[in-house]
C-alpha cells in the first residue's frame, strides 16, 4: 500500500496528460480527530472540486439509491461500489479512491479504461499513456458512458486541442 503523498505523485505527475498538469489535482484526507477517523475524497479541476464524497454520505444518503440488484452491495460493502450512482451522490471516501488507484495501478490501460470501476475509468482517461489518437478512436464510446465520465473526456480532449 503505497502513502497518500506517493499515489498523488503517481496520479499528478507520472501519470497525468502533459496538457493537464497544474489543472488536475487529486484531494484526499483522513480527520484523524473524529471518533472513527474516516476522510474525504476529491478530484479538483482548476482548483475546483469537480468530484467529491465522504465517508458519511454513503449512510445519510442511502435511501437515494436505486432499489435494484446493486443495492445491497452499495450498503453493505466496505469499499462503496463505483458506479455513477454513487459519484452523483458523493457515496465514497479516501478508501474507495485508494482502491480504485491501487486497481488502476496494477492493471494494463486497456483494463482501466473497461473497469467497472468509474474512478478507474476517470484515472484512465486523465492518463497519459491515452494519446490523441486514441482519445478520437473512443469518441463514439464515450457517448455511451456516464456523465461524469463524459465529461472527464471533454475536459481532456479540450486540453488537448481536438
Amino acid at each position: 500500500m503505497y502513502s497518500w503523498s506517493s499515489i498523488r505523485y503517481k496520479l499528478e505527475k507520472e501519470y497525468l496528460a502533459l496538457s493537464l498538469r497544474g489543472r488536475i489535482q487529486y484531494f484526499v484526507t483522513r480527520y484523524k480527530f473524529s471518533h472513527d477517523q474516516e476522510g474525504r475524497a476529491a478530484i479538483l479541476l482548476d482548483g475546483k472540486e469537480v468530484l467529491r464524497g465522504n465517508y458519511y454520505n454513503k449512510f445519510f444518503k442511502s435511501d437515494l439509491f436505486p432499489r435494484d440488484e446493486k443495492y445491497s452491495h452499495r450498503i453493505r460493502s466496505e469499499y462503496s461500489y463505483m458506479d455513477e450512482v454513487a459519484l452523483d451522490l458523493g457515496c465514497f471516501d479516501q478508501r474507495c479512491f485508494y482502491s480504485s488507484f491501487e486497481e488502476f495501478d496494477n492493471q494494463s490501460i486497456d483494463e482501466s479504461l473497461k473497469s467497472d470501476n468509474l474512478f478507474v475509468r476517470i484515472f484512465a482517461i486523465l492518463d497519459r499513456r491515452i494519446g490523441k489518437r486514441r482519445l478520437l478512436k473512443i469518441r463514439e464510446e464515450i457517448e455511451n458512458e456516464p456523465e461524469i465520465i463524459q465529461f472527464f473526456y471533454n475536459v481532456r480532449v479540450e486540453a488537448e486541442h481536438l
